[in-house]
């Protein structure tokens, strides 16, 4: 039905998701400014549970993100404890056992979702031709190439235009893709570009995950052939700073 409903979609309907996309845009920074972010770093600190609700302990994430694609993940956590290589067309990974794995099947989907919702490729998505920008329903920005296991949904805050929560399909386990929503409860400006510090994670209505940054850094020189090192230990490689 959503397929359905995104090939139906009125041109009217397009121009109001068009606009509602350039005011969030806007809101966030700017596309010229959001455009220049060359590289990201980041580190998060999160809350976890289980899908009963029983609390599993905290993870820490460290993203690295060259543009336009290339992407390095190294997590620690209870059960969770990964390193992720991903350059756009293929990748490895390090699983808890510590062994070295080329992306393949579901992981690879993975990766190829997590650098197409990467939030600074989606605030640019009005750029890709790839993408359709309609409005599903009021402060609803639809992003859609068609597909609905790639269709983002972000509700705005009809006040400031930020975006207040993100539904989309996770990957987590690729073997059992399952609704995701993202809400964001607060807010930091890095260089005059507002991020999300602190959100909650929800996977069929299930709360898993309370995040909070730690650190962002932008534009730090960051090299492709940086994040396609693997670690001597087989070991996430986490932040000193």
């Amino acid at each position: 039905m959503a397929l359905v409903t995104f090939l139906l979609c009125s041109p009217s309907s397009g121009q109001d998701g068009l606009q509602l996309f350039h005011k969030m845009q806007t809101a966030l920074g700017g596309a010229e400014k959001i455009a220049a972010i060359h590289d990201l770093e980041q580190q998060v600190r999160a809350e976890t549970w289980d899908g009963n609700g029983r609390r599993l302990g905290e993870v820490r994430k460290r993203t690295r993100w060259v543009r336009p694609d290339y992407l390095r993940l190294d997590q620690v956590g209870p059960g969770s404890t990964y390193v992720l290589y991903f350059d756009g067309t293929s990748g490895w990974e390090i699983l808890p056992d510590k062994r070295v794995a080329d992306l393949v099947g579901g992981e690879l989907k993975f990766a190829q979702k997590y650098v197409r919702d990467f939030v600074l490729n989606t605030l640019l998505a009005d750029r890709d031709p790839r993408y359709q920008i309609t409005s599903p329903a009021p402060n609803v920005v639809r992003i859609s190439d068609g597909d609905v296991a790639h269709q983002l949904d972000i509700t705005l805050d009809p006040a400031s235009w930020l975006p207040v929560k993100t539904t989309s399909i996770s990957l987590a386990d690729p073997a059992h893709p399952i609704p995701s929503e993202t809400v964001t409860t607060e807010w930091e400006t890095v260089r005059g570009i507002r991020f999300a510090r602190r959100w909650s994670v929800f996977r069929s209505g299930v709360r898993l995950a309370e995040a909070t940054v730690e650190r962002t850094t932008l534009n730090s020189g960051i090299k492709p052939s940086d994040l396609a090192v693997k670690p001597p230990d087989l070991a996430p490689v986490m932040s000193r700073q």
